[in-house]
């Protein structure tokens, strides 16, 4: 199925409330409407958020989620500096955001 991301249902904050809605499609128009055009890095942590999240049924806080692509990409991914330069309001909050997840633990 081919939605587009306003015909879909959102919590208030825009995240989708059904992650079975989501595509790359959908993540193209989150994305875009929250002023991200993604690039490659972008799209690496995003689906690694979204196995992440599939894989343990829970979203990490922001420590959590350092640690966790540290351990994936390595160093140079895996801190803050290079996840805000990717995600500059929030790199969980928008990498799930985008990601069709639900708002992440301790996101205002």
């Amino acid at each position: 199925m081919c939605e587009n991301y306003s015909s879909l249902a959102k919590t208030k904050d825009g995240f989708l409330k059904d992650l079975h809605d989501w595509n790359e499609g959908v993540a193209l128009e989150i994305a875009e409407a929250n002023g991200i055009t993604l690039a490659v890095e972008h799209w690496e942590i995003v689906w690694f958020i979204r196995n992440y999240y599939l894989q343990y049924k829970h979203l990490p806080n922001a420590r959590v989620f350092v640690k966790a692509v540290r351990h994936e990409f390595g160093e140079e991914k895996g801190n803050s500096r290079y996840l805000h330069r990717l995600f500059p309001d929030g790199p969980v909050k928008f990498s799930c955001k985008i990601a069709g997840l639900s708002k992440p633990p301790g996101c205002l």
